[in-house]
């Protein structure tokens, strides 16, 4: 496993985040989950991305009893605060100074630990003032809940903002969390560029765009059974946007660029990732533990002009390059 800095801070996380986003507490069991986050401690993982909304907090307790006998001191643990939660009350939503306080607490009791090394911002929130938002995320940090603060699908003008008034209250904006793959790469345009410019990292989630960069899903074949792409409760809606035959016969035109590299597709769709020197972190899901022994090789594999100009030739005219597709939702979801 290597390591990068997030951000301008002195943190340093693994290439690889194993997440546990659509899996624990509802797509797999929880000995299986146990396993995963087992195995991604084996191969040298150290960081471990949550939110309070994955199965409606539950995956937050699935990680925190998976890694309550691991010493907390050499662990980087996320988690999010935004989308409804619980009842899913008027108040159990958003980042108002209530919700993201109540979240907080919430997200440290089911994760069994006294503090979160990083707390995101998991949408923006365009019913509350940007300053209540940043004001008690300061608070979060000086009661030790919290060491750092991200945000997560941001547009720039909105990392732009944040990050001035995180600075005003003496705390540190070091990450965002996009979306981002060699056929989703909507952050390049605006997002990367302003966060170099202000000292943040990317973490990107969905690097193998939901499963589609692995090869699995062949053109004019049908979907194969139990896939991502046939479970309308996990994730099948962000899926359809990649299932057109032009962009799975350019995604077949990869498999042989990853053989002669000697990697699977997926190693090859983080490896890609990876190379944007603004990504601090890919973050991965699994459903098997061989799955995060196998995707984990990706870390520290360099791809040289040659072969990224290859990629491009093969799927760059199917990429969503557009950087208004970064957005959150006008009200808050219920």
């Amino acid at each position: 496993m290597e390591f990068r800095y997030l951000g301008n801070s002195g943190l340093k996380i693994s290439e690889i985040t194993y997440g546990n986003w659509l899996t624990h507490g509802s797509q797999v069991e929880n000995d299986v989950a146990t396993s995963c986050v087992r195995k991604a401690l084996e191969v040298g993982i150290t960081t471990f991305d949550t939110a309070d909304a994955y199965a409606n907090t539950a995956a937050e307790q699935v990680l925190g009893d998976a890694l309550k006998s691991e010493r907390r001191e050499s662990l980087e643990i996320f988690t999010k605060v935004y989308w409804p939660t619980g009842p899913a009350g008027h108040n159990d939503v958003g980042l108002s100074r209530k919700h993201i306080m109540e979240s907080i607490n919430g997200s440290l009791t089911r994760l069994q630990t006294d503090y979160v090394d990083l707390y995101q911002a998991h949408r923006y929130d365009y019913e509350t003032p940007l300053e209540e938002t940043m004001q008690a995320f300061a608070d979060i940090v000086r009661q030790g809940k919290a060491l750092y603060i991200g945000v997560s699908e941001w547009t720039a003008d909105q990392i732009r903002a944040g990050h001035e008034l995180a600075t005003k209250l003496g705390f540190q904006l070091i990450s965002n969390q996009p979306q981002y793959s060699a056929l989703w790469r909507v952050i390049e345009a605006e997002v990367v560029p302003t966060s170099k410019e202000l000292g943040i990292s990317q973490i990107v989630w969905s690097p193998i765009a939901q499963g589609v960069l692995t090869g699995k899903y062949k053109p004019g074949a049908p979907l194969p059974e139990g896939s991502r792409a046939t479970d309308e409760k996990g994730g099948a809606d962000m899926v359809k946007r990649f299932l057109n035959d032009d962009i799975l016969e350019g995604v077949q035109k990869l498999e042989p660029i990853a053989n002669d590299l000697g990697l699977t597709m997926a190693q090859l769709a983080i490896a890609w990732v990876l190379q944007n020197e603004n990504v601090a972190s890919a973050i991965m899901g699994a459903s098997r533990p061989e799955q995060v022994e196998s995707n984990v090789k990706a870390a520290g594999v360099k791809l040289d002009a040659d072969v990224m100009a290859k990629i491009d030739d093969a799927i760059g005219e199917f990429a969503s390059t557009d950087a208004s597709l970064t957005n959150s939702p006008e009200s808050r979801p219920v």
